[in-house]
């Protein structure tokens, strides 16, 4: 059996939480050999399988003197974190009898809470209709449409703003149910009862002195941070934001309608890569996390930082993850750079490179070979594929 193990790196012993069902980790030998551990269990549905998440440490990027961790969020069936946002604001909606059999589920998005609503929506048998602005990369659409959802396309001009109120009049108009992740209190309250616990859960009886996170809707930054605040008060929390979208670095609050939804563009915000990031509103809920002073420190990060660091994370841990993912590690670099010596250090690490392929993230990756990659083709004889040659196949 090739998982069979003589000695197992993970303990899979499972502990009661919040009713939810997290994964106790037993520390790893200090040998370096590779131990993989399937989960012990059969699920009922996809679903299921959200969250408990591995938190990796990171070696070779890590600054000397201080350790670093990042939380795989990628390993989510959808690969984002936004699998729990779905989750949570879905099975909330059918608790209070809001969602029943057979309606339409609505949401405006970036891209990766949509994936995951179609996702979840596929599951439970409703029908999806995502609204998202034109510049989010293509890949996310696909993805979306291969779940069963219909994407509407929202113009560029219109920014966040411009696809929320799309959604919104939609749901007006047919009557379909709105998900609202950037008003839902279900969003924070999921991150409070399974991502900061288990975050608690993984680092019990350990150091951790800093918690780095960016935010889209501020859900993952205020539960975490609620639970984080209220078992380890210690931990500095540290927020951070595009550095071309400075909403809270600004100081001007969002203007609201009624249900809590924008009523207009944030007069800080620019256009940024960090695809998931800073939408051109301050978010109900991340409003509502300022208020609970939940940050000790807010960093600002460009584009390019976060680029670089994905890619980074990519060719030197072998961690594949998106633009987000590089912009909270770059962020996290900037905070070991002033932490005393022996700090640790942990953030969230999004979702997956993969939705980035039409990005910026990948511009400087060719799909062609390089001339390094043309001269070890022809240092041996036989099937090579040269430029402006004929393939050669046996010499």
């Amino acid at each position: 059996d090739m998982f069979a193990l003589s000695n197992p790196s993970l303990a899979t012993q499972k502990v009661a939480l919040g009713g939810r069902q997290v994964r106790a980790r037993r520390a790893a030998p200090a040998r370096r050999a590779v131990a993989v551990t399937p989960k012990a269990r059969l699920y009922d549905n996809i679903l299921e399988t959200i969250g408990d998440t591995p938190i990796v440490k990171i070696n070779r990027l890590a600054p000397e003197g201080v350790t670093m961790y990042a939380k795989a969020e990628f390993f989510n069936p959808c690969s984002s974190v936004k699998d729990r946002l779905a989750l949570a604001v879905i099975t909330d909606a059918e608790r209070r009898g809001v969602l029943k059999k057979g309606d339409t589920v609505v949401e405006a998005t970036s891209g990766n809470t949509g994936i995951a609503v179609a996702m979840v929506c596929a599951q439970r048998g409703y029908d999806c209709v995502i609204c998202m602005a034109e510049p989010f990369s293509v890949e996310r659409r696909k993805i979306m449409r291969m779940l069963g959802a219909k994407v509407i396309v929202t113009p560029k001009a219109g920014k966040g703003t411009g696809m929320v109120a799309k959604a919104e009049e939609l749901c007006a108009e047919h009557g379909w149910f709105l998900c609202s992740q950037f008003e839902n209190d279900a969003n924070p309250a999921f991150h409070a009862s399974t991502t900061g616990p288990e975050i608690l859960q993984d680092f019990a009886g350990k150091q951790l002195d800093y918690f780095v996170t960016g935010y889209g809707t501020g859900g993952t930054f205020q539960g975490v941070g609620r639970a984080l605040k209220a078992a380890r008060p210690d931990t500095k929390i540290v927020l951070l934001e595009p550095e071309a979208a400075g909403l809270i670095a600004s100081g001007v609050t969002t203007e609201r309608k009624p249900t809590g939804a924008p009523a207009g563009s944030h007069p800080a915000f620019a256009a940024h890569p960090i695809q998931g990031w800073t939408p051109d509103f301050i978010p109900k809920v991340l409003e509502d996390a300022q208020a609970m002073n939940l940050y000790d420190e807010l960093v600002p990060i460009t584009g390019p930082e976060a680029i670089e660091t994905a890619q980074k994370l990519a060719r030197m841990e072998g961690i594949f993850t998106g633009i987000s993912g590089g912009a909270s590690m770059a962020g996290a670099l900037k905070v070991a750079e002033k932490a005393p010596k022996g700090s640790v250090i942990l953030t969230m690490l999004p979702d997956t490179s993969e939705r980035y392929m039409s990005t910026p993230l990948y511009e400087s990756i060719a799909a062609d070979m390089n001339e390094e990659e043309l001269e070890i083709a022809k240092s041996t004889p036989s099937f090579q594929l040269l430029p402006d040659a004929e393939p050669i196949l046996q010499a």
